[in-house]
């Protein structure tokens, strides 16, 4: 089979694998859609530590062709949507309700091989199966929907207040999709480029700001009835979203850091200003018990409100840098030719 492989060294290449087949209690799978997001950039960049050579793809909805003996809960034909962590079981967090913080974790796609293949192996427990008529490209954002499900659980953000979401990427516009699901009003997005405010709009957002605009803070301060705003998200993953973000969050508010920021990245803040406005930082990391619910809503969500950009993977190059110039609003790989 094909499947395009991370090399090392800032280098990607479509090459010659042998076909997987499935063991027991696991299912073989035909990837359809597989999503290309910032963590595969920073994969190839080097800023995110993987496992070369290794498939990439972690954002990934297949159809299930085959069948491992013990499987139960999935049958041929079945649409499925993967979890890609693998969780050690025996560390501390794996057995105190929180496997996300698994030191041992793996994750396909990044250490261990994803989709981005003509088949792909995985364990029938990190295969969901998705609800009929789910479309692959549609599928395949249940990845990050679970992580953004996740996220808005760290926030509580409570129904009729105000949430102002920095990114309006694939990321952002989740986030500002399930901000209008729990009613949040107004919902507020900041994001620089023209094309991605439009998303914002598109995806439920009240207003959608530039944050180089000369009344950007005075808009920001109106948006919110004048106290600031008791919900922030970080969507890009910049202490300089930080910088901006803190100023206009109102006394006792919660900020949510969701973007993957550099691991080299730093941050100044003022302490004082953190203990007299009484704020809460919040880090959010991956998916921990929300796949299956990102499974069940991505259907309802408005998703395909995105313009979706689809290549091959002998187009990967095009593909990665599609990605990096946001030439669509989310960019897939067809592993197996153009999804229906």
């Amino acid at each position: 089979m094909k499947a395009v492989r991370y090399l090392g060294d800032h280098k990607v290449a479509v090459q010659e694998l042998p076909d997987p087949v499935a063991g027991p209690g696991e299912v073989l799978l035909k990837p359809l859609a597989v999503g290309v997001c910032g963590t595969d950039l920073h994969i190839l960049e080097g800023a995110y530590a993987s496992n070369p050579p290794v498939t990439l793809g972690h954002e990934v909805c297949a159809e299930v062709v085959g069948l491992g003996e013990g499987v139960t809960t999935l049958e041929v034909g079945d649409l499925i949507t993967m979890e890609p962590h693998y969780y050690c079981g025996v560390c501390v967090y794996c057995q105190t309700g929180k496997p996300h913080m698994c030191p041992n974790r793996k994750a396909p796609g990044v250490h261990l091989d994803g989709g981005m293949a003509e088949f792909l192996v995985l364990p029938e427990t990190i295969a969901y199966k998705l609800p009929a008529g789910t479309s692959p490209e549609i599928g395949s954002m249940a990845e990050p929907l679970a992580c953004a499900v996740h996220g808005m659980d760290r926030l509580q953000a409570t129904s009729g207040r105000p949430i102002a979401i920095f990114g309006a990427g694939p990321a952002g516009s989740i986030l500002i999709a399930l901000a209008r699901k729990a009613g949040l009003t107004p919902i507020v997005a900041v994001e620089m480029r023209e094309q991605r405010r439009d998303l914002a709009l598109r995806m439920g957002a009240d207003a959608a700001l530039d944050p180089t605009a000369s009344d950007f803070t005075e808009r920001m301060m109106e948006l919110s009835g004048g106290v600031g705003f008791p919900y922030l998200i970080d969507a890009v993953g910049s202490s300089r979203v930080l910088d901006q973000a803190i100023p206009l969050a109102s006394r006792g508010a919660n900020i949510l850091i969701f973007g993957v920021a550099r691991p080299d990245d730093r941050l100044t803040v003022s302490p004082n200003e953190i203990y007299a406005k009484e704020l809460t930082i919040l880090g959010t990391a991956l998916n921990p018990f929300t796949h299956r619910r990102a499974a069940n809503i991505v259907n309802h969500l408005g998703l395909d409100n995105f313009e979706f950009g689809y290549f091959s993977m002998d187009q990967i190059e095009d593909a990665l840098q599609a990605q990096r110039d946001g030439t669509f609003d989310k960019v897939f790989i067809t592993p197996n030719g153009a999804v229906s």
